[in-house]
Parts: C-alpha cells; sequence; structure tokens
C-alpha cells in the first residue's frame, strides 16, 4: 500500500512540474480582422477584443472572439452580419485551436516565421485549416501576425442570392496581437 501512495505521489509531483515549466503568453485585446472585396463592394471589420493564450513549451494556440465585437463602418453592414449571416446570437464566438508546428524556441529573442495548424469553429462548424503567420519575440512579450483565408459557404454560412455579389468566396482574415507573459 505504502508503494502505490508513493507511486502516486511521485507522478503527482511531475505532473506538477510540467504545468510550472511551462510559460504562457496572452491578451484579451487582439486584433482581427475580415475583409472581402468585389468590384460591387468592399466589406471591412475589425474585432480589437479578441482573447489568445500560446504556451510556449508546446506551442499550443488558442485564439477565441465574440462574433459580435466586430465593427464594421457602416452600422447597417454589421447589423446583417451579426443577424442575417452570422447568427450571432446562436453562435456567439469563433475559435481557433492549433499548435504552431515549427520548433522555435519563442523565449528566444527573435523573428520566426511560423505556420500553425489546428481547428477553425465559426457559425457552429469546425474545419481543419493551416494558419501562416510570423511571431517576434522580445523575451517577455509575442507579437503575433496572421493572415488566412475562409470560404463562408464551407462554415454553413448562408449569403442570400440578392447580395452574392457583393461578397467575395473567399475573406481575407487577418490578425495582429501582443501576447504578454503570464
Amino acid at each position: 500500500m505504502k508503494s502505490i501512495i508513493n507511486l502516486f505521489m511521485l507522478i503527482f509531483f511531475l505532473h506538477v512540474g510540467e504545468v510550472y515549466a511551462q510559460t504562457l503568453y496572452g491578451t484579451t485585446l487582439g486584433e482581427v480582422s475580415l475583409y472581402s472585396d468585389t468590384p460591387i463592394e468592399t466589406i471591412q471589420a475589425v474585432n480589437k477584443k479578441s482573447g489568445a493564450i500560446l504556451n510556449s513549451s508546446n506551442r499550443e494556440l488558442v485564439v477565441q472572439m465574440k462574433i459580435t465585437d466586430f465593427v464594421f463602418p457602416n452600422k447597417l453592414m454589421q447589423e446583417h452580419f451579426n443577424e442575417n449571416y452570422m447568427e450571432s446570437e446562436r453562435y456567439p464566438t469563433a475559435t481557433f485551436k492549433g499548435k504552431i508546428k515549427e520548433q522555435v524556441d519563442l523565449e528566444t529573442p527573435g523573428t520566426y516565421p511560423v505556420t500553425a495548424e489546428g481547428s477553425l469553429t465559426i457559425h457552429g462548424v469546425s474545419k481543419p485549416v493551416t494558419v501562416k503567420g510570423q511571431v517576434v519575440s522580445n523575451g517577455t512579450e509575442l507579437k503575433l501576425d496572421f493572415k488566412f483565408q475562409v470560404k463562408p459557404e464551407e462554415y454553413q454560412i448562408e449569403i442570400p442570392s440578392l447580395v452574392i455579389t457583393k461578397i467575395a468566396e473567399l475573406i481575407d482574415i487577418s490578425g495582429k496581437m501582443s501576447l504578454a507573459k503570464r
């Protein structure tokens, strides 16, 4: 019985050590933008309240935002985005959960081109995505820039035929975030 307790204690302390070896970087004020351009109309919006957590030891990354935090220059466009397309009351958040592929030491100052692979959930639909970006580290803060594209139809976002020519088939998503050591 005593050896079982000792084994349990050893496993417990190993896991506690793993938790304390992690270095987390995070923000609640990340910026994510969307952009659609057609000959008929340009649509752009920005969300400056996106949250992100990055674990530098295993390079796991989570980004989450409320859909209603996207701000459009045109209030009617913002209302249509939330009510008609994104159904923000039903699907209030968008989330990326993934991992940076490259074996980089993010605690060492430098500029690192990176690729994150993971799952993007929008409008209640999750799809695998690959996101290219760059991380600039000064040792205590990470600046993260990224860009990728999304097809609304892949996330079951229905665009009425009346306005289909005003919205691009591929929406550009970009982001800039400063993540501080937690």
